[in-house]
């Protein structure tokens, strides 16, 4: 007579705790940002913005100033997903529009990189995920660190227009101002310090520099620095249209390194909040350490950088993958 044995199979307790993240995963249909999450679906794409970056670098340098500027823009506003991008159309008002983002510009070139993305995979690459890669290259080729960039990003189908002034400091807006703006989504006072220096690189308008400068100079800058300034914006009223404007830094303008927390300690901040970071008791002690240590710039740079590009993402079957960065899909 046959006898039928009953097969066990006994699973350790361990098994099921590694299997717990992967069932809730399936269950919520939601996931979490991933180094190299698009080794299966589009090998290539982080090469494939690095060259474009690399490219429109050697065509238009401003492109990668740009690049950094759209990563603060887009992720200190509710969430890194490639909101900013969106143009105003029936139903969306841009945050391009806000005077917040005065000055913001090559947006047109998101696209050349986005065009490349969907020649090699389609509707694969988010636009989301294009802002922080983009940012990361920009960044190595302003001379500063390679930062390690997470991704799987899904892209926004709605505008935040009226949450920008919210979330993104004026140009002259306190200290105090700034570091409750950034502590709120998760970045420390040093690591606010650190993300200042980006003012490092490119440029600020005359219309954000002017009241320090007219009808009297104000007392905080250097008298010197401040005669340099009146001859970049000789007027009070300085045309916003108009390309008047002074660097935010004159000995390295398009590197990335700790003369900004030099400049500063001087009295040659370009902005309110410049000056203010160097003399604020929360933060004096880091603009010190950035000043005299360019290496320790550099490591909080890109810790704070990881930190601002992980904000509130929309991930797993959140939002979608845009077509074009400009538009929501139909």
């Amino acid at each position: 007579m046959a006898t039928t044995k009953r097969l066990r199979f006994h699973l350790s307790p361990c098994f099921f705790f590694l299997l717990l993240p992967l069932l809730l995963q399936f269950h919520s249909g939601m996931s979490e940002l991933q180094f190299n999450y698009y080794a299966q679906s589009c090998p290539k794409a982080e090469e494939i913005i690095k060259q474009q970056v690399v490219q429109l670098y050697y065509k238009h340098g401003n492109t990668a100033v740009s690049w950094v500027r759209n990563l603060f823009h887009d992720c200190a506003v509710k969430s890194c997903d490639a909101s900013l991008l969106l143009e105003t159309v029936t139903g969306v008002a841009s945050e391009q529009a806000s005077e917040r983002s005065f000055g913001m510009r090559n947006f047109k070139y998101v696209s050349t990189i986005k065009a490349a993305l969907e020649a090699e995979c389609p509707l694969k690459v988010s636009c989301a995920d294009i802002v922080a890669l983009s940012a990361r290259e920009g960044i190595v080729m302003l001379g500063g660190p390679r930062i390690p960039i997470k991704t799987g990003r899904r892209d926004s189908r709605v505008s935040y227009l009226a949450e920008v002034e919210k979330f993104i400091p004026n140009h002259n807006d306190s200290i105090a101002t700034a570091l409750s703006v950034f502590n709120s989504i998760g970045i420390d006072d040093e690591g606010v310090v650190a993300l200042y220096g980006a003012h490092s690189v490119g440029r600020v308008h005359c219309v954000n520099l002017v009241h320090r400068l007219y009808p009297t100079v104000d007392p905080t800058l250097d008298p010197v620095y401040a005669e340099y300034l009146k001859g970049r914006c000789p007027t009070p009223d300085p045309d916003p249209d108009a390309v008047v404007y002074a660097r935010n830094d004159r000995e390295t303008p398009m590197i990335l390194d700790n003369n900004y927390y030099k400049n500063i300690i001087n009295h040659k901040g370009l902005l309110i909040v410049d000056q203010q970071l160097a003399s604020d008791p929360r933060t004096t002690p880091f603009v010190q350490k950035m000043a005299a240590n360019n290496s320790y710039f550099h490591e909080q740079f890109s810790r704070a950088i990881a930190l601002l590009s992980e904000n509130n993402p929309l991930t797993g079957d959140q939002g979608e993958v845009r077509k074009d960065c400009r538009y929501v899909n139909i």
